[in-house]
């Protein structure tokens, strides 16, 4: 029985789909007109491991994950760049995918871009204009009236008269409340722009997601995810929006992820404390990096540091350990999965709020059996093995050929290696430890760790 965390009540929920047989689930994806942050990895991996696990309890997931490629940010970077914005935006399209695919990031059904979504947005303005909850500017653009929404701030908690008055007064503004935000802006000199019913302009943030969502997924939809900070006021405005639009409830399920800290310090451009995917792919492996984000509940806090990868490192090399050199059939895989109840607590955990962090525990208790077994009975150790494979591949680690894994990143090749493994043994045949004892240091400098077995010496990286 799936429980997921619901931002909107604030508590965790029985999840129930709409329609029994079917999910759709839309995530607030990338603003591109930079590369990828630590914090999107984290929404990247956490929403890729919902998708998987979802897509093993229902029959038909549909996952929608939108991409931003008109945005005030993009047409302030396209400007200091002197680069076409569209030029600029698939650049940066291609390296997310990219570090997608390093991530072993499955892709969405669906990824629609807000610059396809224009008729939706249309739509959905004229509606809201329709029902007098939004209203043309004197000035061009086109606003929407907060406080026409009676239930603004359900979903953040916050409450109008306190927003009221921590907002900013800007003097030239022609909205009618300081708290109305914008739908459609006019357009300005050299900047992108389309027809619309009330002149050439761009959209606003927040009816992108509005309109992508409702197309693909229809009014009333089951989950609703993307990072913490879009909880208020990205994702409260959508509300507003969509319901105000289509007088009905507009999404069951919220989630959100939590925020990455730099030395337990939120990580922001502003402070010059972010890291990009690819900036820390340079040092890390792409498994390593998705482990290190599983390892934490995704509403906590996730605190990055080198000594964090580096233990993300080492905890995925004990398990690539325990699986190396074992192989089973898929019987003996069945027969050890109804001995053992390791499958049962693996989906306990995820079915509590994708709970990452518990599930991996049940995969070290699985190594741990796995290598006690290792000496005593083969073939149980080979099944469990593979029983581990399959776990892992639930949440997309441990699909790696696992001496592939553990040799990556060592500065000499196969052959060179395998001589000094072979000059060593020759060395203790000839009863000449301290040449034995010297091979063994310049690997362990190397940073390649012999294993001694009755089978003979096996290596990985360390």
């Amino acid at each position: 029985m799936l429980k997921i965390y619901n931002t909107l009540s604030k508590q965790k929920e029985v999840f129930h789909p709409i329609d029994p047989d079917k999910v759709g689930m839309y995530v607030c994806g990338m603003t591109v007109y930079d590369y990828c942050h630590m914090g999107h990895a984290r929404v990247l991996v956490m929403f890729d491991v919902i998708t998987r696990h979802l897509r093993r309890n229902f029959p038909n997931v549909t996952y929608v994950r939108n991409i931003t490629d008109i945005d005030d940010k993009i047409i302030a970077r396209a400007i200091e760049n002197k680069e076409d914005i569209y030029k600029l935006t698939n650049r940066f399209i291609d390296a997310m995918h990219e570090d997608e695919r390093a991530l072993g990031i499955l892709e969405p059904n669906i990824e629609p871009r807000a610059t396809d979504a224009m008729d939706q947005m249309f739509y959905m303005i004229e509606s809201l204009i329709e029902k007098g909850i939004a209203y043309q500017a004197k000035n061009g653009d086109v606003y929407y009236s907060v406080r026409k929404f009676a239930n603004y701030g359900k979903l953040s908690g916050k409450n109008l008269d306190d927003l009221e008055a921590g907002a900013r007064v800007d003097v030239n503004s022609d909205k009618k409340d300081p708290l109305d935000f914008v739908l459609w802006k006019m357009a300005k000199t050299n900047e992108p722009n389309w027809e619309s019913p009330w002149g050439d302009g761009r959209p606003g943030w927040h009816i992108e997601c509005s309109a992508m969502s409702t197309h693909h997924l229809g009014n009333h939809f089951d989950i609703h995810g993307g990072g913490m900070d879009l909880s208020f006021p990205h994702h409260e405005n959508e509300i507003a929006q969509s319901e105000g639009a289509n007088n009905c409830s507009f999404v069951n399920t919220w989630m959100h992820v939590g925020f990455v800290n730099i030395n337990d310090e939120k990580m922001s451009k502003s402070l010059n404390n972010f890291f990009t995917i690819r900036g820390v792919l340079e040092n890390y492996d792409g498994e390593t990096l998705r482990y290190f984000i599983m390892s934490s509940h995704y509403r906590s806090p996730l605190n990055f540091s080198d000594s964090n990868l580096d233990n993300a490192k080492s905890s995925l090399t004990r398990l690539y350990t325990a699986i190396r050199g074992l192989h089973a059939s898929d019987a003996a895989l069945e027969e050890v999965s109804q001995r053992f109840d390791f499958e049962s607590k693996f989906n306990q955990a995820l079915d509590d709020d994708f709970n990452t962090s518990i599930a991996l525990s049940v995969l070290f208790e699985l190594a741990k059996l796995i290598n006690s077994e290792r000496d005593k009975d083969i073939d149980q150790a080979s099944a469990l093995a593979q029983l581990l494979i399959k776990l892992g591949g639930y949440i997309g680690i441990l699909q790696m050929d696992a001496d592939a894994f553990l040799k990556q990143g060592v500065e000499l090749d196969d052959t060179d290696i395998d001589n000094k493994i072979k000059a060593r043994n020759e060395a203790r045949v000839n009863k000449n430890f301290a040449l034995s004892d010297q091979i063994r240091d310049e690997l362990t400098a190397l940073g390649i760790v012999l294993e001694d077995g009755a089978n003979g010496t096996g290596w990985r990286r360390k």
